[in-house]
């Protein structure tokens, strides 16, 4: 495979460095996940005709596209952490014209009122970062982590998963609220490793103090709310919008930070299902600004 242009790699083509899609292989409403396998779980959801396009890059970017219930969806598994979120949204903003909507759905650990097994749904989301220089010698005045002003989700998608989990799973199990997103698994997520000089002991004192209103933690969200907002007019026939990407997520509870309580993953898959389902139904309900990009041509055209 040959790239060209080292600002924007992509191959004669078409296809982006890493995700490696080209236009026409992604839809303009994506779910992007972190595990293959839940994505590939949540391909079977889509309809039998046409058949689902499904494919690999050689960085393990995972793409399942068809349509649920008639509309077009792409399922792009990512794994985890911001660089690949960073790469999953700037390269499939490349190959889709038009609006788009992106919605994670993922996993994270609860701060006050989600048990295990429950659903988070986040308004907005704020970043922890290490701030890699507290950890030199000459670290006067500087604090041990990073806590960003809040990136917003677009309300609209934000009442379209809450609707929808909340017909699956019942009000009490679904919460909304302030995400986290720590650029650490360990660290910047408090998570005490003696291995490590990582000064993070208190971090939950800082959280509580600083972020009353916080509910989740995990390794995506604020960047992908970021980048969203972020998103520029250019692909767009109606310049009147601001951006050109509505965003929101949700994630399922695999532990209780507070209670150190972790799922048994016997009842993921069925998570999976269900929420999967809820998020399909939630994203096929967004209704863009502007009229879509023709299907002629698409892995995705009747």
């Amino acid at each position: 495979m040959v790239f060209s242009n080292a600002n924007f790699p992509m191959t004669s083509d078409g296809r982006t460095y890493h995700v490696e899609l080209k236009r026409g292989e992604c839809a303009n409403r994506v779910i992007t996940v972190g595990d293959h396998a839940r994505a590939k779980r949540m391909a079977k959801l889509l309809d039998a005709e046409p058949p689902v396009f499904e494919y690999m890059s050689h960085r393990n970017f995972y793409t399942a596209t068809g349509r649920y219930n008639g509309v077009p969806v792409s399922i792009i598994a990512i794994g985890m952490g911001n660089a690949l979120v960073d790469f999953f949204v700037r390269e499939v903003r490349a190959v889709v014209d038009g609006p788009m909507c992106m919605i994670r759905f993922g996993s994270c650990g609860s701060l006050k009122g989600a048990n295990v097994g429950n659903f988070i749904v986040p308004d907005s989301a704020v970043g922890i970062l290490r701030n890699y220089d507290y950890f030199t010698p000459d670290n006067d005045g500087l604090q041990p982590y990073i806590i960003t002003k809040p990136a917003p989700a677009d309300p609209d998608v934000v009442e379209l998963l809450n609707d929808e989990l909340s017909k699956v799973f019942g009000d009490d199990r679904v919460h909304k609220g302030l995400n986290i997103n720590a650029d650490s698994f360990y660290s910047s997520q408090g998570r005490v490793d003696e291995n490590f000089i990582d000064h993070n002991e208190d971090l939950f004192d800082r959280i509580d103090k600083e972020l009353p209103n916080a509910v989740s933690l995990e390794m995506e969200n604020f960047i992908l709310y970021h980048l969203a907002n972020c998103s520029t007019t250019a692909p767009l026939a109606n310049k009147s919008a601001k951006k050109s990407i509505s965003v929101g997520s949700t994630m399922m509870v695999f532990a209780d930070r507070l209670s150190n309580e972790f799922i048994n993953h016997d009842t993921v898959p069925g998570l999976e299902m269900k929420g999967g389902r809820a998020v399909l139904e939630a994203i096929t309900r967004w209704v863009p600004e502007e009229q879509l990009h023709s299907d002629t041509g698409s892995v995705w055209e009747l």
